[in-house]
């Protein structure tokens, strides 16, 4: 079992259970999937762009990436449908935890001058999104290999529909939130 997913069972929900006031451990907010995405724009140019993206995206999640396309042709920016434009990755159950786990505890304090993540990007349904400006911060990826730098989504999709209360369970798992 993954490090966080264990403290989330044994330490976590009995905290959240006594902060929130609920009785019923299944009325306690959970992380059902982390979802990862690049949009890769600059692979209309140059394809090789594409396939280096989602190969690193597959060492960062530990899981195959999955090449996106584009659903509608856009003119003003050369796009045409079934274009490959980007690359996601979901990730479920033990692999979740242990990418969360990489992201807090290595990834996060590698980004230059971090001062924590913005605690207002909630969608109002219990939802977080974060960007990151370059893949580099992640371990998996080597930088003398990397020919480019290339930024990607993270959405964290929890089982609430309250903001407060996703924000309480991304707190107990450590994500470094800013003081607004």
């Amino acid at each position: 079992m993954a490090r966080l997913q264990d403290r989330y069972k044994n330490e976590m929900v009995p905290a959240l259970k006594q902060k929130l006031g609920r009785d019923n451990i299944m009325s306690i907010p959970k992380l059902q999937k982390i979802v990862v995405n690049m949009g890769v724009g600059k692979a209309l140019q140059d394809k090789n762009r594409m396939e280096q993206s989602a190969e690193q995206l597959s060492n960062i999640c530990g899981q195959r990436a999955q090449i996106t396309k584009a659903k509608k042709a856009i003119s003003g920016f050369r796009l045409r449908e079934n274009n490959e434009i980007g690359c996601m990755v979901t990730l479920r159950g033990r692999r979740m935890y242990e990418f969360l786990d990489r992201l807090i505890s290595i990834a996060l304090p590698r980004i230059r001058d971090f001062r924590g993540i913005n605690p207002k990007s909630f969608d109002g349904n219990g939802n977080y999104s974060l960007g990151l400006a370059e893949q580099l911060v992640f371990p998996e990826i080597d930088p003398d290999k990397a020919t480019f730098t290339q930024g990607m989504d993270i959405t964290f999709v929890t089982n609430t529909r309250s903001d407060d209360e996703a924000r309480e369970l991304l707190k107990q798992f450590g994500m470094p939130f800013r003081e607004s």
